[in-house]
């Protein structure tokens, strides 16, 4: 299965998403704010990135730019999960190589198909 990363501010949303994905086979690692979740995204790259868009440090819209300005993120899928529903928002995350745009609140079970298709 996959390796996956979810960096979320939210602790109960990140336990979900890690219990969920694990459920599914995959291996999650979880970090709690931007900064850390750009540093544990190159000290492993992950198949999969999950992000939430704001958080302290730095954003999810601003971690997924710095990733896909690196060539070594190429193949790496990035999803952002937020509560941002705007069209503009959503624009702007596929501007910055988002991949998918999900929002919150959000099906477990839709998620988790979601990220099956994008890990096949």
């Amino acid at each position: 299965m996959a390796d996956i990363l979810v960096v979320d501010d939210d602790v109960d949303v990140a336990r979900l998403l890690e219990h969920v994905l694990s459920a599914s086979g995959h291996h999650v690692d979880v970090a709690s704010d931007g900064g850390a979740g750009l540093v544990a995204a190159r000290a492993s790259h992950h198949h999969l990135v999950i992000l939430d868009w704001m958080m302290p440090v730095k954003s999810g819209l601003d971690v997924c730019t710095e990733l896909r300005a690196d060539e070594g993120f190429s193949t790496t899928k990035i999803v952002m999960l937020t509560a941002r529903a705007t069209e503009a928002d959503v624009e702007r995350a596929y501007a910055a190589g988002a991949d998918e745009y999900l929002t919150k609140p959000f099906s477990p079970r839709a998620l988790r198909a979601r990220i099956e298709e994008l890990v096949a």
